[in-house]
């Protein structure tokens, strides 16, 4: 049979993702700093956009007025607007009367944010951005030292070469490569450093780490000498009698011994650490007013954008434009006026799936996490009308602020666990029984994961030992060896 090349026509349908509906998408899985952030790069780069201030007369209302104002607000925007979602079929422009979609915005220009007088202004203590790292506290003392040049240049190798935990991450062997010296004369200059503070800086391991501040302390021929030296293993693994034999001392002074060691830094260098703490600011507050719970959107910060009341002039016909000029306006309002409304359905989903979220977790925002029910994307997709995938984005990194906490809208939505009744509770609420039954055991006597397993099912909820495993490692909490303390 002959290969021969023939044109034909098919008709077919397929969903293009339009540069419109890819922004949207975007911006529906923001949270609300990154949000801001785009606002903020898109205020800069597009001359048609304008930030709004805030009238007096909102700032004179109280917090409990506001809060119900935005809701009733919010609302007759979800009712008026059916909360649909974003389509990409077309960008809609053609239909638009932009003089009388212009109109609408105020002529007043933006303001800029002022300080009236010095009390305004923030504190200077509030403008340090820079914190001591552990180099900086190493090279403070190294040049307080009476190291010669070429030792001192060794000891700035060393210095660099230790890691955020104030460990040496390089060997003795590799230092006098890079440095063209003996081994012997490396061993000096790190004895040096290894007298700096922290007390155990520049330690090549836990145990030199824990000798260091031993002998710091004058202990090293103590029994805490002795069983750091010989017995490091045996105390990680609660071998106390094993010691005490060994080193034939009585069982009480390798308990104390241990308890001793406990105390002791593995550390170091932690305390020069740069993890700054990032601080949650929730996207949504749920307020209890009577026995209403009132769902508002934090816009605290999130410019109100508005268009530019010169080009609002130029393109109502007040300015003779060119071809290029009024080309270059039409395309910048576009994208203004797509970022708007992109903004808009965002916040009114946001709003949709929170009211869905309080009406399905009512027990919870009433009485606590041990009331959660199951819950998933489909129950809220459904009731919302949206499809899951939009349920999904909108719940990504959007934290709400509650009367029971600041919670992430994720944690809403559990897999359901049977109990001995018939019924489903959220695995949540199993965890934080879980988490209660190990906060009130016996330390010396913890329990294992097969009796938390029992103690479940006296409380109702049937769970396999595997599933009390999972919970227990995602909570952080250790096996019941771990837990176990003698002193």
């Amino acid at each position: 049979m002959a290969l021969e090349i023939r044109q034909q026509l098919k008709l077919s349908q397929q969903l293009v993702m339009t540069p419109q509906l890819q922004q949207a998408i975007k911006l529906l899985q923001l949270s609300r700093m990154e949000l801001m952030d785009v606002v903020r790069s898109e205020l800069e780069e597009n001359p048609v956009l304008e930030e709004g201030s805030e009238t007096p007369d909102d700032k004179a209302k109280t917090e409990a007025e506001l809060a119900a104002e935005a809701s009733d607000k919010q609302a007759a925007e979800v009712a008026a607007e059916g909360a649909k979602e974003v389509e990409g079929e077309g960008d809609g422009m053609a239909d638009i009367d932009w003089k009388t979609y212009l109109e609408s915005y105020s002529l007043g220009g933006s303001t800029a944010d002022s300080y009236e007088d010095d009390e305004d202004r923030p504190s200077y203590e509030n403008l340090l951005t820079k914190k001591t790292t552990l180099s900086d506290h190493l090279m403070w003392q190294l040049n307080l030292s009476r190291l010669e040049d070429q030792d001192r240049a060794i000891a700035g190798e060393i210095i660099g070469n230790i890691d955020d935990d104030g460990y040496l991450q390089v060997t003795v062997e590799e230092l006098a490569v890079q440095a063209s010296c003996d081994p012997e004369s490396i061993e000096n200059i790190l004895a040096v450093v290894q007298d700096f503070d922290p007390v155990g800086v520049a330690s090549r391991n836990l145990q030199e780490c824990l000798l260091k501040q031993v002998a710091q302390l004058g202990l090293s021929d103590d029994v805490v000498g002795l069983i750091l030296r010989d017995h490091l293993e045996d105390i990680e693994n609660r071998r106390y009698q094993a010691i005490a034999r060994t080193l034939q001392v009585p069982l009480d002074d390798v308990f104390a011994a241990a308890k001793f060691i406990s105390g002791l830094d593995p550390r170091p260098g932690s305390q020069y650490g740069q993890d700054d703490i990032h601080y949650i600011s929730p996207d949504i507050f749920i307020y209890k007013i009577s026995d209403e719970y009132i769902v508002v959107l934090n816009d605290e910060g999130l410019p109100n954008l508005r268009i530019n009341s010169f080009y609002r002039n130029a393109l109502s016909g007040a300015t003779t434009l060119d071809a290029k000029a009024g080309e270059y306006i039409q395309e910048k309002l576009r994208g203004a006026l797509w970022l708007i409304k992109s903004i808009h359905q965002r916040q009114r989903t946001i709003y949709k799936v929170t009211k869905s979220i309080v009406k399905f977790q009512r027990e919870f925002f009433d009485r606590g996490v041990d009331y959660l029910k199951p819950l998933v994307l489909r129950d809220v997709a459904e009731d919302i009308e949206m499809h899951e995938s939009t349920v999904s984005r909108v719940t990504t990194n959007k934290y709400v602020q509650t009367t029971q906490g600041l919670f992430e809208l994720k944690y809403f939505f559990n897999s359901g666990i049977n109990t001995t009744e018939g019924e489903s509770v959220a695995s949540e609420s199993v965890k934080s029984k879980i988490k209660e039954i190990v906060a009130a055991e016996n330390t010396r006597k913890p329990y294992s994961d097969q009796k938390i397993v029992e103690l479940l099912r006296d409380l109702g909820i049937d769970i396999a030992r595997r599933t009390v495993t999972k919970y227990r490692e995602m909570l952080g909490v250790g096996s019941s060896t771990q837990r176990k303390r003698l002193f």
